[in-house]
């Protein structure tokens, strides 16, 4: 069960389409992918979330460290790099490297058991995932409102319950797409903004009170990640839940989430906020503040199958009979790296994603792929 080998890759893909939000544009998808192989030849996949180079680096600083541990004990594993880091990495890029071997681990540890990770992590609660479509980015067109409220059309059409678009433009110009976004999806699904902390309180709460009328499920990001008390003013002043903590990493930046009363719906990315050990200490922390938890994912399937498998397992909040079904965040932006590099077992149809029961996280990689798009 020693661990033999641990090799990051970066991998990189040109997009065709450039598109972007409230803070950057992106031309290209770039990711770090992490395997891990076992004396005895089994491995396992993990991803992290952020910029692949750093995250790269991070994983070369912590291998010689982990390297012959006994890959069964990943909470061992987990405080070794968690105090290697602790001096000068408690958040950022070192969490993410430590996200991707954690994952990566606990694929392992599923293949080594015949279980599927959802499993091991204490039993898949929930069968069936209603995934929401993250898409309505901001690009070039010649008519971007008609853009987006046909694009949200689409997904629709697809078979999507839940929706999230992009807001942080200018008040104005989010007004207008909001507007014309829920008219094209109507009534029946749910439909939420996001604004990558873009706005100032006072931005923010203008742009919640003006958009209240069009059933807002959440307002994620609304204001800077580092501002808890502008957070918990805008939840006092706004009937729209608040939603974040893609910026905060491990526990400890939950807890100051949490402790300030700052949001209604917790996001932890699994990839950056320390992998799916610490995503379970979170959602435990999450459950006795009552808060929600939808997971954010913006990486390949090995991510999206890291978040499937964590929210199969979460308890339901409150727990009932006829309790609703949970979501994660289901990209849909142009991506060659998720589409291609990644072979998954996972159908989206009628809405839904079912939690796989396959062992491990249930990918695995296309070596082909891996190759054509490998930063050398």
């Amino acid at each position: 069960m020693k661990i033999k080998e641990i090799k990051p890759y970066v991998l990189k893909d040109q997009l065709d389409k450039p598109f972007y939000f409230s803070q950057w544009q992106y031309d290209t998808r770039k990711i770090c992918l992490v395997k891990i192989t076992l004396e005895d030849g089994t491995y396992g996949w993990g991803e992290g979330y952020g910029p692949a180079d750093l995250i790269k680096a991070g994983i070369d600083f912590f291998t010689p460290f982990i390297t012959g541990k006994n890959a069964l004990e990943h909470e061992t594993i987990w405080q070794e790099m968690y105090l290697r880091s602790l001096d000068y990495g408690r958040s950022g890029v070192f969490q993410a490297a430590v996200s991707a071997i954690d994952v990566a681990l606990w694929d392992i540890k599923g293949k080594i058991f015949n279980q599927p990770v959802g499993t091991l992590l204490g039993g898949i609660k929930n069968e069936i995932i209603h995934p929401y479509a993250t898409g309505l980015y901001f690009g070039e067109f010649d008519n971007l409102t008609q853009k987006l409220a046909d694009e949200a059309a689409e997904y629709k059409e697809q078979g999507f319950k839940l929706l999230k678009m992009k807001v942080g433009h200018d008040i104005k110009t989010d007004i207008k797409h909001v507007s014309a976004v829920r008219k094209a999806i109507g009534d029946d699904m749910k439909l939420m903004v996001d604004a990558n902390h873009a706005y100032s309180f006072k931005e923010a709460l203008q742009l919640s009170r003006a958009i209240e009328e069009f059933d807002i499920s959440w307002f994620e990001e609304p204001i800077s990640p580092e501002d808890y008390v502008g957070y918990k003013r805008l939840r006092d002043k706004t009937d729209i839940p608040i939603a974040g903590g893609e910026c905060e990493y491990l526990k400890y930046g939950f807890k100051r989430l949490f402790e300030n009363e700052s949001i209604d719906i917790a996001q932890p990315d699994i990839c950056s906020t320390g992998g799916l050990t610490e995503a379970k200490r979170i959602a435990t922390l999450a459950q006795t503040y009552s808060k929600d938890i939808v997971p954010h994912s913006w990486g390949t399937w090995v991510a999206i199958s890291a978040a499937i498998h964590f929210v199969g397992n979460l308890d339901k909040n409150p727990g009932r009979m006829f309790s609703e079904i949970p979501t994660l965040e289901f990209d849909r932006t142009e991506n060659a790296l998720r589409d291609e590099v990644v072979i998954h077992n996972l159908h989206f149809k009628d809405g839904v994603l079912k939690v796989p029961t396959t062992p491990g996280l249930g990918i695995e990689i296309n070596n082909d792929a891996l190759e054509k798009y490998l930063v050398k």
